[in-house]
C-alpha cells in the first residue's frame, strides 16, 4: 500500500490538520503529530483538483485526509452516528487514504471562503444540499463540488467538506499508523 506525502509545496496546497487540534468536533487533538497522506490514486486526483481551481483564483486547504484507524476508532466512541461518522468496524475511506477533507481558500489572500458552516460541523447545514445556508455559501460548496468532481471524486452527501474516491471499500485495505514512517498517534 502506497500513501504519499502531501507537502505545501509539492502539492501547491494548504494543509491545517484539525484532529492534530482542538479544532475539531472531540474539542482535543486526536493525532499526536499533524501530517497529510493519501493513496497515489488519491493523490493524483487532488493535483488534478488543484490545476483546476488556480485558474479560478483559488488554492485547497486540507483539514484531514489519511486517518490511522486508530483514530477513527477515538472518533467512533466520541460520536458512535453513522450519519457522520464512519463506524470503523466497516472501515472509513480516510482510513484507507482514499478521502480528503478540505475546503477552498482564496489565492490571493488566504482566507478560507465561506460555506456557511465550520468543518466537523454535524448538523443538516452542512449538507451538500443545504439551502438554509448564505447563497454565498452555496456557491461556494457548489464551486468546491464542481472542481472536486471534475478532478474524479466522489462526495459525501451529509459534509461539505468530505470528498474521496469512488466505492473505495474493497479496493483499498484499511490501514494502521504503524504504516507510516513516523507515526501520527
Amino acid at each position: 500500500m502506497t500513501l504519499v506525502e502531501i507537502t505545501p509545496d509539492g502539492y501547491g496546497v494548504d494543509i491545517d490538520i484539525a484532529y492534530a487540534t482542538v479544532h475539531n468536533f472531540t474539542g482535543k487533538p486526536v493525532y499526536r503529530r499533524a501530517a497529510c497522506y493519501l493513496h497515489a490514486d488519491t493523490a493524483e486526483l487532488v493535483r488534478r483538483a488543484v490545476e483546476l481551481a488556480a485558474p479560478l483564483g483559488y488554492r485547497l486547504k486540507i483539514l484531514d485526509a489519511f486517518r490511522p484507524s486508530e483514530a477513527q476508532w477515538k472518533l467512533w466512541e466520541h460520536c458512535p452516528d453513522p450519519n457522520y461518522i464512519a463506524d470503523p468496524r466497516r472501515g472509513s475511506p480516510h482510513s484507507m487514504g482514499a478521502a480528503v477533507d478540505l475546503t477552498l481558500v482564496d489565492a490571493t489572500g488566504g482566507r478560507e471562503l465561506d460555506m456557511g458552516t465550520g468543518f466537523d460541523d454535524m448538523r443538516p447545514a452542512s449538507w451538500h444540499g443545504a439551502t438554509d445556508v448564505p447563497i454565498q455559501a452555496q456557491r461556494n460548496r457548489l464551486t468546491l463540488l464542481g472542481l472536486m468532481t471534475a478532478a474524479g471524486f466522489d462526495f459525501f452527501r451529509n459534509e461539505w467538506w468530505h470528498y474521496q474516491l469512488f466505492k473505495p471499500r474493497g479496493r483499498y485495505p484499511v490501514l494502521s499508523d504503524s504504516v507510516l514512517p513516523e507515526g501520527m498517534m
